[in-house]
């Protein structure tokens, strides 16, 4: 059970360090930044499906 935690912290860090390093290259803001970084992968999915994917235009 322990593997699954350590897996799913990981998971949440790694998805707060890509979302602060997308929003900063974004908006070059640390207040964005950081808020993006707390939503973290509901970020990062929004900014793939807004801008990568180009489905919410």
């Amino acid at each position: 059970m322990a593997r699954g935690g350590q897996v799913v912290k990981a998971g949440v860090s790694f998805g707060s360090a890509l979302a602060i390093a997308i929003s900063w290259s974004a908006n070059k803001s640390l207040l964005w930044a950081i808020v993006h970084g707390l939503l973290s992968w509901l970020y990062v999915i929004y900014y793939a499906v807004r801008y990568h994917f180009r489905l919410l235009d």
